[in-house]
């Protein structure tokens, strides 16, 4: 059965990225799964037997206390509930192959460790991945990467979903001033201004124009920016409550990478940000 998966530790952040999935439960009516994940923090030669059975009740208690708060967001909801023990990342991979999303919180923006969850969930997971940081501009947009890729078919595929959910309008911004964002490669492009916008534009609307014949009741805008993906989307995530963007773009990165893009927006996006798989990955 699919549900919605939420990361729960009992702080604040994780508390914003419940109320979340809360939300995108109830609103895609499927059942949330609240998720503990604990870990002795010791190394391994040492197993105090006492000491494992006292962290792992401490684990069942905030897990219990996490799925109450759930409940009274939303009374009715089904709501079930995980504890695991190990790392976090692999937990909650594990635990979503039969998730519809994937929901965790964050810390405020600035640099994320290299091993934070935040970062290595979305980089892996076959699910997207929703990273709450914030609830972002109070009258609520969708902003979505765009640069031709299948990555961004699907993020643009997410984002309408979202959009249509909530109510919310939806923005698809392509930033295409910078040599891997040019269709097929073709540096010539940036020797014409005119012809740029042309062949990038033309990219941009093919891409959004089938999600707006399936979802015709979400307000949707293109906007095509003669700046870099990065800083394209940074401006226009200042004024959205959701940003949303692909594993991998056009670039070339190494598998279980995440693209630039998408890895800049999780560490400095003031605004919750998604990062959406396509099929294949």
């Amino acid at each position: 059965m699919s549900d919605v998966l939420v990361g729960y530790d009992g702080g604040t952040g994780s508390e914003r990225a419940l109320r979340w999935a809360v939300d995108e439960a109830r609103m895609r009516r499927v059942p949330l799964t609240v998720c503990h994940v604990w870990r002795w923090p010791y190394p391994i030669t040492y197993i105090d037997y006492e000491g494992v059975g006292i962290i792992r009740r401490m684990g069942e208690h905030l897990l219990d206390s996490g799925v109450e708060l759930a409940r009274e967001m939303a009374p009715g909801l089904q709501v079930r509930k995980r504890l695991m023990d190990g790392s976090v990342y692999p937990a909650l991979l594990h635990e979503s192959e039969d998730a519809d999303l994937i929901v965790v919180g964050s810390h405020e923006t600035g640099e994320l460790p290299i091993g934070s969850t935040a970062l290595q969930l979305p980089a892996r997971a076959r699910r997207p991945v929703v990273v709450v940081r914030n609830a972002g501009a109070p009258d609520g947009r969708v902003v979505v990467g765009v640069d031709g890729s299948r990555s961004a078919d699907a993020a643009l595929a997410f984002g309408f979903e979202q959009a249509a959910l909530r109510g919310w309008e939806l923005r698809a911004v392509y930033g295409c001033w910078e040599p891997g964002a040019a269709p097929d490669g073709d540096l010539s492009l940036f020797e014409n201004e005119d012809k740029l916008r042309h062949v990038c534009g033309s990219v941009l609307e093919r891409a959004v124009a089938p999600w707006r014949v399936k979802y015709p009741y979400v307000e949707a805008v293109t906007e095509l920016v003669l700046k870099p993906p990065r800083d394209a989307l940074f401006e226009a995530a200042e004024s959205a409550s959701l940003a949303v963007v692909g594993q991998r773009g056009t670039g070339t990165v190494q598998p279980l990478t995440l693209g630039a893009t998408s890895h800049a927006l999780l560490q400095h996006a003031a605004c919750t940000v998604a990062v959406v798989p396509h099929a294949d990955e």
